[in-house]
């Protein structure tokens, strides 16, 4: 059951999405939105791809709840560092031609 985590955490991840794609509202260029759409796909995606990967590598010696755990920490860290990485190269979008 390695989709535990992402049944733990779609809540967020929704509520997170939904945070970066409506702020800030203005301005909202093609450009922007194709970025966010792409960056909202990448960060499910590799969190996604994350989880599966952390339950299968899980060192099972200390006990299968932590196969759990460490799938729930690895999607969360995949997907809060794509999301961060994007704010951070959005910026350029959201400002104002000259």
């Amino acid at each position: 059951m390695p989709y535990l985590a992402l049944i733990l955490f779609s809540p967020w991840f929704l509520i997170l999405g939904a945070l970066f794609w409506i702020y800030p509202r203005q301005p909202r260029p093609s450009a922007r939105k194709l970025f966010d759409a792409l960056t909202l796909l990448l960060a499910g995606g590799g969190s996604f791809i994350g989880m599966n990967w952390a339950y299968r590598t899980a060192n099972t010696d200390v006990g299968a709840m932590w196969k759990q755990i460490f799938a729930c920490l690895i999607a969360y860290s995949v997907f809060l560092g794509v999301m961060t990485l994007a704010v951070f190269l959005r910026i350029p979008l959201l400002r104002k031609p000259a």
